[in-house]
């Protein structure tokens, strides 16, 4: 191999050769017992932009909770995408669908596969791994809070609303917020963020209900997200939200 691929030194080149090879960076960088303490860390960390917090009252009557790609590929402890901190979450995701199922509100569960044949696109040529529809790994993990209403969406992108009809489904439920949860926040979930933005939803970003492969990645996702697209919040002071 040449000693620059792409403009990039070996140096620079072998976290991601050690990143393809396993993932073998990957941080354990929340658990259950402190994710509030987390939630807290992280929220301070997107401070210098809380003065737009106040232009966005979060209404139960008009938003839905997405869960994002809660699935084994992502949280099997044998998976070589295991995303460490994933687990940790999964309270927190359930604590959340439990309160918009009581509102009756929208909870719409999304889950990343390809059909046998369907074109993986740039991601295939990018990440050289398909997750194929009808493999156990393409499933949602057994310990999420769902019921047969859930809709379950299908999609093949990053962001849930690329070929899927997901804005369609929420204007036709009166939405216009939109709660995100789930897997993984640098990736799916910004991505996702990002067009609902672009499609004049008010996004509310749980930092304490979303996770990826490092803490860094998700920290620096958080702060992005905060300047322009999203509140960040943590999953107790949405539950303070909860109807009486």
């Amino acid at each position: 191999m040449s000693k620059r691929v792409l403009g990039l030194g070996l140096r620079e080149l072998s976290p991601c050769i050690r990143e393809k090879e396993g993932r073998s960076m990957n941080e354990d960088y929340m658990k259950e017992e402190n994710s509030n303490e987390k939630a807290r860390a992280w929220l301070a960390a997107c401070s210098r932009h809380e003065s737009r917090r106040g232009r966005f009252e979060f209404d139960m009557d008009s938003a839905a909770l997405l869960v994002l790609d809660m699935q084994r590929y992502f949280l099997d402890e044998a998976s070589h995408a295991r995303v460490p901190s994933g687990r940790a979450i999964l309270p927190n995701v359930n604590s959340l669908v439990a309160m918009f199922r009581e509102a009756e509100r929208p909870v719409i569960f999304t889950r990343h596969s390809l059909e046998k044949g369907e074109d993986p696109g740039i991601m295939g040529r990018w990440w050289r791994d398909i997750v194929r529809e009808g493999t156990p790994e393409s499933s949602l993990v057994g310990s999420l809070d769902m019921n047969g209403s859930d809709p379950v969406i299908r999609k093949t992108r990053y962001s849930a609303f690329v070929g899927t009809g997901l804005e369609e489904m929420l204007r036709s439920t009166g939405v216009d917020s939109l709660v995100i949860t789930g897997l993984t926040t640098h990736l799916c979930c910004e991505s996702t963020a990002r067009d609902a933005f672009m499609r004049d939803f008010a996004v509310f970003f749980v930092v304490d209900a979303t996770a990826t492969w490092t803490e860094d990645l998700h920290v620096s996702s958080l702060r992005s997200l905060s300047d322009g697209f999203v509140i960040p919040v943590a999953t107790s002071d949405l539950l303070k939200q909860r109807r009486v």
